[in-house]
């Protein structure tokens, strides 16, 4: 009788619905160790990230993370009340629908939004039944995910000078340092910046001072494909884990992948369903990297990640700038993923700070470990939330398109405007 009764008690619990009352949005801006250069200009000294809170009419938040941010993004979550106030947070599936309808996002394309909405419901159905994310995705095959170390060209910090990457030397540096400091095993290089020829020699010199590491190399698309056959050949000896985007386009892609023999990735030409399945169609790309925010939210990569076992390419997880509430949702994709062979990306490591309670996330032999907490497994620091908004009000966002070393300079794709690699000058950041 007793027991009957309990478990009548449970499912009514489980059955207890919620609802969605309230929306916030807040911009904030974390600063990194160093200005981090790429194919198409520049992080210039900080991430600008949009943090997301989806209350419920029992008191939970979720929580959310989009790349971007300001006015007009927290305009957005604030429209998105109207659609989402009263709704069943469990109803994930309309949602979907509700505020991302394909034919609707061709007017005003969501996807990104649905995500951060996405992780917050996500978060809010963890803390209700006090189970992680991942358990109500499928439960965990892994209790902390491998990542690769990131290592970018860098201008020097604003304010002290320090941790430039311009040269060669100054590359095997920093990417021991950051193997002694964190264990990573895998390392990836951001290009694009200099010419091919000097990013090559770069490329294989990093490769040859770790020894039994494996290498990334990513010119976010900036090549020619005659050039990035080139390059794909001259680095077939090396301990590659994959060329990403050497350039734009699945044509490209499919032509450099007829003449090298190294695998090939992507998170720019392949990152919706219908790219996907012309890729299966024809492939172009052995491994697709997977972000939970470009896909639209942690079960949407998730199906794709099926689609991939089931045709047998290559997964991984890529990066788009995250903090805590973000890379919580990587881990909690990652720990799902039996097909996740490769080491995932993160800017991570590359922050001085984080929004969430207990700061940073720590690494341990290159991995971190998955939340065990019910949702999401983060909370907000408020303190620290609230900082970084004054430093976004102050600051304000930057051109992530534009380098503050070359004003007026804008890339070509292919691109053939270079970056000096003998120019130390950087410009003026503000900080």
């Amino acid at each position: 009788m007793h027991q009957n009764r309990a478990l009548a008690a449970n499912c009514c619990i489980v059955k207890q619905k919620m609802k969605i009352v309230d929306i916030r949005a807040t911009t904030v801006t974390v600063p990194l160790h160093a200005p981090l250069r790429h194919a198409n200009g520049c992080h210039w000294g900080r991430f600008v990230r949009t943090i997301v809170e989806v209350e419920a009419d029992n008191g939970l938040i979720g929580l959310g993370e989009m790349g971007g941010g300001g006015e007009s993004a927290e305009a957005v979550f604030r429209a998105m009340k109207g659609y989402l106030v009263g709704h069943d947070p469990a109803r994930t599936e309309e949602m979907r629908f509700l505020i991302a309808n394909p034919t609707a996002s061709l007017y005003n394309n969501r996807t990104q939004v649905l995500a951060a909405l996405e992780f917050a419901c996500l978060d809010l159905l963890g803390q209700a039944w006090n189970v992680p994310v991942c358990d109500i995705l499928g439960g965990r095959l892994r209790d902390r995910v491998p990542f690769a170390a990131y290592c970018f060209f860098r201008y020097p910090h604003p304010r002290t000078g320090e941790g430039e990457v311009r040269t060669i030397e100054q590359l095997i540096v920093e990417a021991r340092e950051l193997k002694l400091r964190y264990g990573f095993s895998s390392h990836k290089l951001k290009g694009g910046v200099f010419p091919p020829e000097y990013e090559l020699e770069a490329y294989r010199a990093l490769a040859h001072s770790l020894p039994g590491d494996r290498f990334r190399f990513d010119p976010n698309g900036a090549f020619s494909t005659e050039q990035a056959i080139r390059f794909g050949q001259a680095i077939e000896g090396l301990r590659n884990d994959y060329l990403e985007d050497p350039v734009y386009g699945l044509n490209g892609m499919r032509r450099t992948r007829e003449m090298v023999r190294v695998p090939l990735a992507t998170n720019t030409v392949v990152v919706n369903f219908e790219q996907l399945s012309a890729n299966v169609l024809n492939t172009a790309v052995d491994v697709i990297l997977l972000d939970t925010t470009f896909w639209g939210g942690i079960r949407a990569c998730i199906r794709a990640a099926g689609v991939c076992e089931t045709f047998q390419l290559g997964v991984a997880v890529h990066s788009s700038g995250e903090l805590g509430v973000q890379l919580a949702t990587m881990l909690h994709l990652g720990a799902v993923l039996p097909n996740l062979t490769y080491a995932a990306d993160a800017h991570y490591h590359h922050l001085t700070d984080d929004i969430i309670e207990g700061g940073l996330m720590s690494y341990t032999d290159g991995c971190i470990d998955v939340p065990s907490g019910p949702g999401l497994g983060v909370k907000l620091d408020r303190n620290k939330v609230a900082q970084y908004s004054e430093l976004y009000k102050r600051l304000g966002g930057y051109p992530y398109d534009q380098d503050p070393g070359r004003p007026g300079w804008t890339p070509l794709v292919p691109n053939d405007r270079w970056a000096d690699p003998r120019d130390g000058r950087c410009g003026e950041i503000p900080y």
